[in-house]
């Protein structure tokens, strides 16, 4: 429950108090003591010294890994590819998804979805969209094992998103309008649904076509 109190004070950028709440000694508990590390790297990250967190995550991966805490290991690296160079990203997000996959821990192989979507986007970063698209296509098949809408929803735009860098609008283009009609449907909205279905359009020469809110307001975004 501390460390929990500490991550909801480092995303209000309380980071002192944060940081206070972890002000605790190595415990015989190992899960509590990797706890700790972790959110003490997400504070130091937040605070702008990603080498010092890396330091605090890659401790929190290696005493998680000894422990047999999956789960936690996999986080850890996970944090670790956030904060090093791009060039870095991959090798460590591979590697925590072979972690995630090879798990008897369900929810260490939760984070398969997650991994596959970090990876995608390095990928997608780096111009190399085939790769991307297989990425984000196989996260998509991950979160649909979970059935959760939302996370399915936003996986399926990534499938679009990188179907349009393709030069395959049309597709992409089906896609994000379904999206809009569930948003719609369901009484939400997505900006960037909507400005991807206007991108989908420019490229494809068609006319624009305006989408409501909930409320009525016309809606609209930068990405």
């Amino acid at each position: 429950m501390a460390t929990q109190l500490a991550r909801a004070h480092g995303l209000e950028g309380r980071y002192d108090d944060a940081l206070l709440v972890l002000e605790v000694q190595p415990t015989e508990d190992p899960e509590m003591n990797v706890r700790v590390l972790l959110e003490r790297g997400r504070v130091v990250n937040m605070q702008g010294d990603p080498a010092g967190a890396r330091a605090l995550f890659e401790s929190a991966f290696q005493a998680a890994t000894e422990s047999g805490f999956d789960q936690l290991a996999i986080d850890a690296l996970h944090m670790v590819a956030i904060v090093v160079p791009p060039e870095e990203q991959d090798a460590l997000n591979r590697r925590a998804l072979e972690l995630a996959a090879s798990s008897d821990d369900p929810r260490a192989r939760q984070w398969r979805a997650s991994l596959l979507n970090n990876i995608g986007w390095t990928a997608f970063d780096a111009g190399r969209y085939d790769e991307a698209l297989s990425e984000f296509e196989e996260a998509l098949d991950a979160r649909r094992e979970h059935g959760k809408t939302a996370d399915i929803q936003v996986a399926r735009w990534c499938v679009a998103r990188t179907l349009r860098a393709l030069g395959r609008v049309d597709e992409a283009l089906t896609i994000q309008l379904s999206l809009a009609e569930e948003h719609a449907a369901a009484g939400t909205a997505d900006p960037f649904v909507d400005e991807e279905i206007a991108a989908c359009r420019a490229a494809l020469d068609l006319k624009p076509e305006r989408h409501h809110s909930p409320e009525g307001r016309d809606h609209f975004s930068a990405r």
